[in-house]
């Protein structure tokens, strides 16, 4: 986990459509901790901007002109390790976000991400913590476990016999109420169980359980 103390987080985002960038200046407006504080049209502006303004957090298209989100990010996480940067991609393009991650980025966004998700994107790129799309479909999850991104390393924690069985659920999508009915438990002691769980693996949401889950052979997908 991250020892940084939550402050204002300042932004600098990337894409080639001004009319995204508006709504998006917008969304950010909102929260008084997080300050836009430069928008650049393609990846060579963004590396310019970054180099001038130093911000903690990085949003980027995946496609842009000249250079793309892929190869800027290449080069700002070789020259700044620590800088979260998210990549923004639309709903069909699996190969480019795990291009995206294997490249520096921490975390990812499809570009319909309501306003709460974005925040909580950025507050967790900016703790140095990955953050995945909760709207991530299973072929895309199966293909980040599987690539060369595994932030958590050979890390491994320890789980009960209970979390064991718990974890292979959620991987099987069952929800937490169907959880309980299966196993004899409250729903509040399965909610209590994914939190631990949760916490225990470094992830944010189910997507994060899930990736951990398949790199770290908790559930294997093959085998439902």
């Amino acid at each position: 986990m991250s020892s940084r103390i939550t402050g204002d987080i300042n932004v600098v985002m990337a894409d080639d459509h001004e009319i995204f960038r508006d709504g998006f200046r917008l969304t950010l407006s909102k929260n008084p901790d997080i300050h836009l504080v430069g928008e650049a049209a393609n990846g060579q502006e963004l590396i310019a901007l970054v180099e001038e303004l130093k911000p903690h957090v990085v949003i980027t298209d995946i496609k842009m002109p000249k250079m793309d989100g892929i190869e800027a990010t290449r080069i700002l996480s070789a020259r700044y390790p620590q800088m979260g940067i998210i990549g923004l991609s639309m709903f069909d393009e699996d190969d480019l976000i795990i291009d995206m991650l294997e490249a520096g980025a921490k975390g990812y966004l499809l570009k319909n991400a309501d306003k709460a998700e974005v925040i909580e994107a950025i507050k967790t790129v900016y703790e140095e913590e990955v953050y995945y799309c909760r709207q991530t479909s299973s072929k895309l999850v199966q293909l980040i476990a599987k690539s060369k991104f595994n932030p958590h390393g050979k890390m491994r924690a320890e789980f009960g016999e209970k979390e064991i069985e718990i974890i292979q659920l959620i991987c099987q999508e069952y929800t937490n109420k169907e959880i309980a009915e299966k196993l004899y438990l409250s729903v509040r002691t399965v909610e209590g169980y994914r939190l631990k769980i949760q916490e225990k693996m470094q992830v944010k949401n189910t997507v994060g359980l899930v990736v951990y889950a398949i790199q770290h052979n908790l559930f294997d997908p093959n085998k439902v």
